[in-house]
């Protein structure tokens, strides 16, 4: 049986198509599957729910709001290379794959070290510096993006897509029942809003502060504040049946059946999904993202017709009218369908799944 290591995590965007690819190795050999996460993330919470066993190592990121919390960043990355040279020494795996976040760095460069093959899933349009580090003596580099040359090795490059949950590719869900298990009403036109597994203060202050042009418009939301600010806005639902707000939607593909329009952020999981489930989209790009890469992912699709744009500092007046308009736009709203849909990718995780098991067998 091959021993295969997932390395990474942080937001859904790294954690979710990390779970895509092990279920793909699952369908194609007998494999025996770890993941490494970052103690205190996401990951390991969500890692465990979907049936699988994660060691937590002691590593953080950067903080460029606030130097003072960098000055344990040094002390935490000597502390995680101990800690990853254990789990490798007694899981030794054949093979590790490295999906983005604090805790691929240190795992993958002391898998390099110990001459175990190494590869790469690289999800956003611009390449964060420690895969352009690692990726140097890995075997492949997975993209999402074409011309990625610029940071990777050329003849080290497969393009393909980023990995998105099966559920969501194979999507039976009627709207009717997806209305139904949000509560919602079957005649009224309905908007996902999203910011991420984290949520997005930009969107939430928008949607807030513009609450009563939905209900005014007949339109209801279904909308994930993120676990940090759900209090804040959760007694915006209350005696109303045309708005369910959650700190986070566990069904994801309940919520693309369900609805006519979605807001989002553009990180690269979401851009994944949302052409996969070809919803007309109003992306808000999180401008904070390192080298503003969501920017650069949604004008990937803006510039082919397929979504819309709004700037995170125009939200607050200029997020509101623009999702009434599309909305309110049927034709647009087909044009956008058509555009997205024809950017998905269906087949990611089994692609890297398969190149993985070809070059480790």
């Amino acid at each position: 049986m091959l021993k295969i290591l997932i390395a990474g995590g942080g937001t859904g965007g790294h954690i979710f198509p990390a779970l895509a690819i092990a279920k793909a190795l699952e369908k194609k050999a007998a494999v025996s599957l770890l993941f490494v996460g970052a103690k205190g993330k996401m990951e390991m919470e969500k890692i465990p729910q979907a049936g699988y066993k994660i060691n937590g190592i002691d590593i953080a990121g950067y903080n460029r709001a606030n130097l003072f919390k960098n000055f344990s960043l040094p002390f935490k990355l000597i502390k995680s290379f101990w800690q990853v040279n254990q789990i490798l020494n007694n899981f030794k795996p054949d093979a590790v794959i490295g999906v983005g976040g604090y805790s691929s760095f240190p795992v993958l460069r002391t898998a390099q070290r110990k001459g175990i093959p190494t590869f790469i899933h690289e999800s956003n349009s611009l390449a964060g510096k420690s895969n352009q580090l690692l990726a140097k003596k890995v075997q492949y580099v997975f993209v999402a993006f074409e011309d990625m040359q610029k940071y990777f090795p050329q003849e080290k490059i497969i393009i393909s897509g980023n990995p998105v949950r099966e559920e969501i590719i194979n999507n039976k869900i009627s709207k009717y029942e997806a209305l139904e298990y949000f509560g919602l009403l079957n005649n009224k036109k309905t908007i996902l809003i999203l910011g991420g597994s984290l949520g997005a203060k930009s969107i939430n202050n928008a949607i807030a502060k513009n609450i009563a042009s939905f209900s005014d418009n007949g339109l209801q939301l279904i909308w994930q504040t993120g676990q940090h600010t759900y209090q804040q806005y959760k007694h915006l639902s209350e005696g109303t049946n045309s708005f369910c707000i959650q700190a986070f939607i566990e069904k994801m593909n309940m919520a693309y059946a369900a609805v006519d329009v979605v807001v989002s952020r553009a990180g690269a999981l979401s851009v994944a999904e949302l052409c996969v489930v070809k919803k007309p989209v109003v992306f808000v790009p999180y401008p904070y993202a390192a080298e503003d890469h969501q920017t650069v992912n949604a004008q990937y699709l803006v510039q082919k017709n397929a979504a819309r744009l709004v700037k995170d500092n125009e939200a607050d007046t200029g997020l509101v009218p623009a999702i009434l308009d599309l909305i309110q736009n049927v034709a647009l709203q087909e044009t956008l369908s058509k555009n997205i849909a024809s950017l998905a990718k269906l087949n990611a995780a089994d692609m890297i799944a398969e190149k993985i098991l070809e070059t480790i067998q």
